[in-house]
This record gives C-alpha cells, structure tokens and sequence, in this order.
C-alpha cells in the first residue's frame, strides 16, 4: 500500500511514518497542510491518504476541505481523518461519501494492528469510524430527535398515523379501542410540544416530526 501522510506535527507525522514503514507500508509522501497533501496526491497517487483534520493556517477544518478535495480530484485514493477529538458534525459530513473513507480519534495510531486494518479496508474501498465517533453520533442522533420522549406503542400509533391511517384504522390494526387510540394521539401531541392552535393541523405536524427522523 502506497500512502501519504498529512499533519503539522511533525513528531507525530515522523512517528507514524515510522510505524508504517515497519508494518511494511510504502509512505510515498508528508506534507504539513492541505496544499502540499494536495500536491501530493495529484503526484504520488497514493492508494490512501492520512489527513490531520485540523491544519495550518486556521486549525479548524483544513484537513476536512482537503479530503473533499481529494475524493473530487482523486476519487480512486482512500482518506483516513485523524482528529484529536470527536467532532460530530464533520465525521457526518466525512462519512456522507460512504465508500473508501475512514474517520478515527489519533489515540488509535498508536493501535498499530487496528490501524493497519483500518487502513486496508479504507482502501479496499470500504468505511472505518472509530467506536468513540459511533457512540457520539448515536447519542447526537438521540438528542435530535424529538420521537424519543414517546413509549413503543405511541411510535406504532404514529406510525400508522404517518401511513394515512385513520383513528378506526388504527384501532384495528392494533387490536385496541379506538378510544385507546385517541388517548395515544393526545398523548403523542402533548409529548411533541404539539398545543391546538387555530393555524395548524397537529396531526399532521406530529406526522411530519416522524418523517423527519426517518
């Protein structure tokens, strides 16, 4: 495997090289920001490229720019982030591309064996996301979503609710009372933050907020 390595630590750059080297990994190239990644990537064609996510000059997401920059220009080359700390939004739109990327803390370099697994399968064309990210994204995605706060048989209700279902629809489908329902869909309102107004059809509201978590 052919790869370069992108990060202005030069401690850690020099480190990882060294370590890559010894699993028998051909670094081709270092650089210490996004422009000289670039370049060197457009050169080397490397098989993958290890990007620090945060780079000179503004140390916010440099590393992340230039990722997306190398999937257009070089869509063939694997990108591994390395970030200090989990940065949800930016593992998001990282990952968004599916194929052939890698997002993963920079404790884990130092997990040589995960690291060269992570790296194959990056460049075998597939998608890494270091378990600490996993979680954070899980735990992002449950603060997000408003359907949280409903019990099992409230989601089924509205469920069927978001399938065009009407309150007898629903009752039958269910095996309860359609006054059993009715208690639900009051309840899911009220949950949702969902109060009567002369302006709005809370049922379809209610409906909308699950869509939106789908």
């Amino acid at each position: 495997m052919r790869v370069v390595i992108a990060d202005d630590d030069v401690l850690l750059r020099e480190g990882l090289a060294s370590l890559l080297d010894r699993a028998g990994i051909d670094v081709v190239g270092q650089a210490g920001d996004a422009r000289q990644v670039l370049h060197l990537v457009r050169e080397k064609n490397p098989d993958l490229a290890i990007v620090d996510i945060r780079m000179p000059p503004t140390f916010t997401d440099e590393g992340l720019g230039a990722a997306h920059a190398i999937r257009s220009d070089s869509p063939g080359t694997g990108i591994l982030v390395l970030s200090a700390h989990v940065e949800v939004e930016d593992a998001m739109e990282l990952l968004a591309d599916e194929r052939g990327v890698g997002y993963l803390l920079k404790t884990r370099v130092t997990a040589v064996a995960e690291l060269i697994d992570a790296m194959h399968r990056i460049a075998d064309g597939g998608s890494v996301v270091d378990p600490v990210v996993v979680t954070e994204l899980i735990a992002a995605h449950r603060r997000n979503d408003p359907l949280t706060c409903l019990t099992a048989r409230e989601r089924d209700v509205l469920k069927l609710m978001a399938e065009g279902r009407s309150n007898t629809g629903i009752a039958r489908r269910l095996w309860v009372a359609e006054g059993t329902v009715e208690k639900h869909i009051q309840r899911i309102l009220t949950k949702l933050g969902l109060p009567e107004a002369a302006d709005d059809h809370r049922r379809v509201r209610a409906v909308i907020a699950f869509l939106n978590t789908r």
